[in-house]
């Protein structure tokens, strides 16, 4: 399996830390295993409930977001020169990781995906960030899984956070127009 999510996810090979890489590459694993899911489920499941019909699937969903955090890093990075450190590994690992928890969250109901009874009970950023806490992934990125969506509103944020936080809701607002 781990090879098709380097073909899904191609993203997974820019994080230069390969202990970090592993676990962000378990952490799928387990999320797929634990949802009932197959590798190639994963270009089946809509990256949301929230919008009918909704055209993108979760796999392109985590890819754009995990880009766009990539080109907003170097942006900043560019444009700030050393007044802003960026975790460039913390940030990916938690771009690729943002919506991890979608596979505890939503499970596959004859021809369509609904909340499961999991999902109905935590949103993906919380069993998205317990699993990676379960599988030893540092706290930094866990904070990233757990503060992106609307459950990090109120929280202080590190700027990984506010990259990813960003990044999704460029991702999700462009598809609610």
């Amino acid at each position: 399996m781990k090879q098709e999510l380097f073909d899904l996810l191609p993203e997974l090979r820019e994080i230069s830390d390969s202990d970090l890489q592993e676990k962000t590459i378990k952490v799928w694993q387990e999320a797929i295993k634990g949802g009932g899911w197959k590798i190639e489920d994963l270009t089946l499941i809509p990256f949301t409930l929230l919008i009918e019909n909704i055209s993108v699937n979760l796999i392109e969903h985590t890819r754009a977001v995990a880009m766009c955090c990539a080109e907003i890093a170097a942006a900043l990075e560019k444009m700030y020169e050393g007044r802003v450190t960026i975790k460039k590994d913390y940030l990916l690992a938690g771009a690729l990781l943002h919506d991890v928890g979608k596979l505890l969250e939503f499970k596959k109901e004859k021809e369509r995906v609904v909340k499961s009874r999991e999902g109905k009970l935590l949103r993906h950023p919380i069993s998205g960030a317990a699993l990676a806490y379960s599988l030893g992934l540092p706290q930094e990125v866990i904070h990233v899984i757990a503060a992106h969506s609307k459950e990090g509103d109120g929280a202080r944020r590190s700027v990984e956070a506010v990259i990813v936080n960003h990044a999704d809701f460029l991702n999700f607002d462009i598809f609610k127009l």
